[in-house]
């Protein structure tokens, strides 16, 4: 689905946070000046810069104008409030990423996979074993369970890739939101196996259960994260309402 200009300007702005041109604490160009550097109206403008001030890139100061409150951090972060995939978050962090595939096989829901995942029982499913890497470190293990009839033609390679950019660029599906539970669980054999985790160092791990829903309204994939808890972080920008 091609991006409308305000999605574009909004990408292109929060690069620039990222790679430093706007650095912290310092004004981005003004409003008008922005306009004519994007050739577009004011609303879109203000449509892009609102999306900064909702991800905590931004804040809006009156009379000044758009002062950057984005720091980089040197522990890798993912976040709460986005939809984002492995590969964005590594380039968003500057850090190099890959994905291995340990595990990829298809199969029909049961009723314990119905429990574990909210696919009803007969439901046709990929179950992919993947294992996340920063800079050859191995941090994440990811189950993923995708429902084959949204997610045509899946395979180890696209997987090994970028299954969101797939669903995206190649099926043209909208992904809109995700539900989230993240729990502290102890550490499981295969977590051992694959992320080199010693138990007498960390008996436990930062899991995050996703159930992922496009345009639709279906549920088309079904996660579970489990983080080294050495590297886990995430992070929100949270906003106060004020009662009045």
């Amino acid at each position: 689905m091609p991006q409308t200009i305000y999605e574009s300007i909004y990408r292109d702005l929060k690069q620039k946070i990222e790679d430093g041109i706007y650095g912290y604490s310092e004004l981005l160009p003004s409003e008008h000046a922005l306009i004519k550097d994007y050739d577009c109206s004011r609303n879109t403008v203000r449509r892009a810069l609102a999306n900064l001030v909702h991800d905590g890139y931004v804040q809006t100061i009156q009379g000044k104008g758009v002062r950057c409150i984005f720091k980089p951090v040197d522990q890798t972060s993912y976040t709460i409030g986005n939809i984002e995939s492995f590969h964005e978050s590594s380039l968003r962090n500057n850090q190099t990423g890959r994905t291995r595939v340990v595990l990829f096989t298809e199969l029909t829901a049961d009723e314990k996979i119905e429990a574990r995942t909210g696919f009803a029982r007969g439901s046709e499913l990929y179950y992919i074993q993947r294992v996340h890497y920063l800079n050859d470190k191995p941090l994440i293990l990811n189950h993923n369970y995708f429902l084959k009839d949204a997610v045509l033609n899946l395979t180890s390679e696209i997987a090994e890739g970028s299954i969101y950019d797939y669903i995206e660029n190649t099926l043209g599906m909208t992904i809109v939101n995700s539900k989230r539970v993240i729990t502290v669980e102890k550490v499981t054999e295969i977590d051992e196996k694959y992320l080199n985790l010693n138990v007498e160092d960390y008996n436990c791990m930062a899991v995050i259960s996703s159930h992922t829903y496009n345009s639709d309204g279906v549920m088309f994939e079904f996660t579970q994260s489990r983080h080294r808890p050495d590297y886990f972080r995430f992070y929100d920008n949270a906003v106060r309402k004020i009662r009045g």
